[in-house]
Formats: C-alpha cells, sequence, structure tokens
C-alpha cells in the first residue's frame, strides 16, 4: 500500500475534509481498494500470473490474435476483460521466453504456442476460469466481484462527477465501510 494510507478508512476526512480538488485523494482511495481487492484474491483480477495462464490455455486451443485474446478472457472469465496494456506485453514476454511466436495475418499479429509454451500449458493445470466452474471472476466469489463492480463505479463518479457528487459518493463508501465491519461484529 501507498504511504498516503492512513487506515482511517473512505471517510471525508481522508479526502482533505471534504475540498476535493482534482480528485487525487480519491484516486489514490480507488486505487487502493482494487489493489487490495486483487491482493486478498490471490491476483484474480487481471493479476500477471492469471492473466498468462489465461493467454497461455487460449493459445493451447489454437492460435489467436490479441483482441480475441481479450475477446476470449472476458467472455470465459465471466466478465474480467484485460486491457490491450496488460495483454500484448505479456504476449511479447511469452515470446521473449520462447513459449509464443507471433505471426502476420492479414494486417494483424497471430500468436501461437511453442512447444515449450504447449509443455507450459499443460504444466499450469488449465485455465484460471476452469477452477471455479466460470460461474465469475476466476473464482474470486460474489463478494469480490462486488467489491471490483463498487471501485470501478467510484472511478467513474471521480471521472465524471461533480465535487458533491463526489463528495455524496464518499459519504456513501464510507458507511458501507462501516456497514461491513457492523456484519463482522455480529459474528
Amino acid at each position: 500500500m501507498s504511504a498516503s494510507y492512513t487506515g482511517g478508512g473512505f471517510g471525508a476526512r481522508s479526502f482533505g475534509g471534504g475540498r476535493f480538488g482534482s480528485g487525487e485523494h480519491l484516486r489514490e482511495a480507488i486505487d487502493q481498494f482494487r489493489s487490495m481487492f486483487e491482493q486478498r484474491v490471490g491476483g484474480f483480477v487481471g493479476g500477471a500470473g492469471d492473466l498468462r495462464a489465461a493467454i497461455l490455455a487460449l493459445l493451447a486451443e489454437g492460435p489467436r490474435s490479441g483482441s480475441q485474446v481479450i475477446s476470449d478472457i472476458e467472455q470465459r472469465s465471466g466478465g474480467w476483460k484485460p486491457s490491450a496494456s496488460s495483454v500484448y506485453p505479456t504476449l511479447q514476454l511469452l515470446a521473449d521466453e520462447g513459449l509464443v511466436t507471433a505471426e502476420a495475418s492479414d494486417d494483424r499479429k497471430v500468436y501461437s504456442l511453442t512447444d515449450a509454451g504447449k509443455a507450459q500449458a499443460d504444466a499450469s493445470g488449465g485455465a484460471p476460469w476452469e477452477a471455479s466452474g466460470g460461474s465469475d471472476v476466476f473464482g474470486a466469489g460474489p463478494l469480490a466481484k462486488a467489491g471490483i463492480d463498487l471501485a470501478h463505479a467510484a472511478a467513474q463518479v471521480r471521472r465524471t462527477g461533480t465535487p458533491e457528487q463526489v463528495e455524496e459518493a464518499v459519504a456513501v463508501l464510507d458507511d458501507a465501510r462501516r456497514k461491513l465491519y457492523s456484519i463482522l461484529a455480529q459474528g
């Protein structure tokens, strides 16, 4: 976690006492929130290890372009859509490691596994979505998915909301945090 995290949750005080300016504090909190979920659910939400395994599993089925890889991961994982800025560097890394080759076909690169890549894909134990039965984001569970969806909604408010809407969103997040802790206190 970054040094700016104070452990105080998402309260208004954590965001400069109500002065939001450019939304930098909210942006940091959302990034921290997303990072916590990625760490707590084992990197299932776009984690490098799962992206690598997903790409190897797809290419074990047959050659694909980078855009096909992105589309197939989104479809099979139940909604996780890795960004091009993470897929293409991972494909390049796999090529650098000798696990993948790329050939030009109709103005796009088509990626295939090498023999070493096939062995790596076999050794990895299958696609990440197979472990969860394909029911949610790589088996992260409904709580993690709900948290990730919440982080995305908060990010949207940060990007497009007025300062008043951002302040209201902060209050909602702060209330949600308190309610979650009260659930634990009941048990």
